[in-house]
């Protein structure tokens, strides 16, 4: 009896989400770029199955995920992880979590922030983790939800402090804002952040949802083989750019004590400073 060959389309476990992430500084001169990317958002309850031969979770393929890389950065389970997050700070931990993220490509990754998008049993989104990287080997978290028992959506607005320093040109004060917008065939994710003086930077990445399959894979690493190289490459050239134009440098303080920061937003609709 001949056997089927298994499906290179993994279906409801994983997407590919093609598009842009755009940046703005305001002041205290203007500077704005958009450059395409790609990115996986992975179901982490299925990730032990979404092994391909272009793709692969914990060993090197083409494009792969380390579960090293994230949460806990021990190799552990990252969905039994996250829930235990969830439940410590009183939050739904009982449905889905979704990791969006750079893969690695060709074994080498830099991911600016990865985003977990954490839903209740009813598939309704309660949480986001925002997982931030910089380029000096530090990494913080900061885990956002609406207050009132609310889900997150289109009109949620998200705020946190500002407790981790990602660029030299801003100061570590403030506050951001996260907004959120999901649909069967987009996803876009926006993060403004406000200083003692108001609105520095706007900050945004998204497209279009893609099935996460061979030819969509393949297709995206040609059109963008060195994806992944590029995101530090394009960090340094526009902090050049800053540098020239003589934005005021800031000299790097030490990390935040604790490597998570839990805010629950008072209202869903409003904006609030910190």
């Amino acid at each position: 009896m001949k056997t089927s060959r298994p499906a290179q389309h993994i279906g409801d476990d994983a997407l590919l989400l093609t598009g842009q992430v755009m940046h703005e500084r305001l002041r205290p001169t203007r500077n704005r770029f958009v450059y395409p990317v790609f990115c996986v958002r992975v179901n982490l309850d299925r990730l032990a199955g979404l092994s391909r031969w272009w793709f692969g979770v914990n060993r090197w393929r083409l494009l792969s995920l380390f579960v090293r890389d994230y949460g806990p950065r021990d190799g552990s389970d990252l969905a039994t992880w996250m829930r235990a997050q969830l439940a410590e700070a009183g939050l739904p931990n009982d449905g889905p979590i979704w990791l969006q993220t750079f893969p690695r490509l060709f074994g080498y990754v830099f991911n600016p922030v990865s985003f977990w998008y954490c839903h209740d049993s009813a598939g309704q989104l309660r949480a986001l983790l925002a997982e931030v990287n910089n380029t000096f080997g530090e990494r913080h978290r900061y885990l956002l939800a609406a207050g009132d028992a609310a889900p997150i959506g289109p009109g949620t607005t998200l705020t946190c402090r500002k407790s981790f320093h990602v660029s030299p040109f801003c100061e570590v004060e403030g506050h951001y804002e996260f907004r959120l917008r999901e649909s069967a065939a987009t996803a876009f994710t926006g993060i403004d952040y406000f200083d003692r003086d108001g609105l520095l930077l706007r900050t945004s990445v998204g497209g279009r949802k893609q099935p996460f399959s061979r030819a969509q894979v393949l297709s995206a690493v040609l059109r963008q083989p060195l994806l992944t190289f590029g995101v530090v490459a394009r960090i340094h050239r526009q902090a050049l750019r800053l540098w020239l134009r003589k934005v005021p440098f800031h000299t790097k303080p030490a990390p935040p004590a604790v490597a998570q920061t839990i805010h629950v937003t008072e209202s869903s609709s409003e904006k609030h400073p910190l």
